[in-house]
């Protein structure tokens, strides 16, 4: 018995196309819906930080371009790393293409949401639609993490040794050691159960990873790669505008804050890791004036530039359904 043609369609096919149609059209508003509340949150987020915005490109208009072209050049290939990174993560093969876009696009969200909220939900149903569960793709995003964080010691670490007094830590008293001490092992105790199981699932992810040599080299490769590119923009950024900084002491600079901006939950750690950035180059021996400035160029050239762009490729990949 052949099967129906077009023409001939029986009535149970006929009904699956038409609700198929249906269904299409009704996700069609909601995919314009939530392109266009994207672009609305991103016009707002801007102008609430205009004055931001024209005040760094006020003190930049004197900067060397030569070097804000090499910063934006490093700030273009973070995007990159990440995605290598995230392959690292996992074991299956992700679409290279589109994994770079969402890379691009996590970026954006992660400054619309605090704590890294945006971006790991934009990965997260990124690694979702590519075929892994949920919980696997969980779990590689706090592989990625880890790698980042430990990637960051690391530097720290180096810098640190290669040349002692590169970065003053401001002193702190006894008591604040030993509330910071106790509120630490108090939330280690709260946490000890979920910590533990959560801890378990990272290392077998862990663990699968680098029994495929290319991968651990694509995660902690694009984890290092990550951390000193961004890194390569703040010295950039240090250059073109000729602060008498070394580019040891920068990068150190910048390590240290970036670590300590994880803990602030703060979108994109806007307004943390300005802060400890504009506290660690002050630290290092930069004039206050020009930190302002370095912190200023350092966030046009990561943040405000590439945010529009970023988040109208947010929208495309959610109308396209990739994420």
């Amino acid at each position: 018995m052949t099967p129906p043609t077009a023409t001939e369609a029986t009535p149970d096919t006929r009904v699956a196309a038409t609700a198929r149609t249906g269904v299409l059209r009704r996700r069609a508003p909601w995919q314009a819906a939530l392109t266009l509340a994207v672009l609305v949150a991103a016009a707002l987020l801007a102008l609430r930080h205009w004055p931001v915005i024209a005040s760094g490109a006020d003190r930049l208009t004197g900067a060397d371009p030569g070097w804000l072209l090499l910063g934006a050049t490093a700030a273009t290939g973070t995007w990159a790393c990440s995605a290598l990174a995230q392959q690292g993560a996992v074991a299956e093969s992700l679409p290279g293409g589109r994994l770079v876009a969402a890379q691009f696009a996590a970026s954006a969200a992660n400054h619309l949401l605090p704590a890294g909220v945006g971006a790991g939900a934009v990965n997260l149903r990124f690694l979702t639609r590519c075929g892994l569960p949920v919980t696997r793709s969980a779990t590689a995003l706090a592989v990625k993490a880890t790698a980042g964080g430990v990637t960051r010691g690391a530097l720290i670490a180096v810098l640190a040794l290669a040349g002692p007094g590169l970065l003053r830590l401001p002193r702190a008293s006894t008591v604040l050691l030993v509330a910071a001490a106790l509120a630490a092992a108090a939330l280690v105790v709260l946490l000890a159960g979920p910590v533990r199981r959560a801890a378990r699932a990272v290392v077998a992810d862990v663990r699968a990873v680098h029994r495929l040599p290319g991968r651990a080299v694509a995660l902690w490769g694009g984890s290092l790669a990550f951390a000193s590119l961004h890194a390569l923009v703040v010295i950039a950024v240090t250059r073109s505008l000729a602060v008498p900084l070394p580019p040891g002491r920068v990068a150190l600079a910048y390590f240290v804050a970036s670590s300590a901006a994880v803990l602030l939950p703060t979108p994109g750690g806007i307004g943390g890791l300005d802060a400890a950035l504009a506290l660690a180059l002050s630290l290092s021996g930069a004039p206050g004036t020009a930190t302002a400035s370095v912190v200023l160029g350092y966030r046009l050239l990561t943040v405000w530039l590439p945010l529009l762009p970023g988040l109208l490729v947010l929208g495309l990949l959610v109308r396209r359904r990739v994420l």
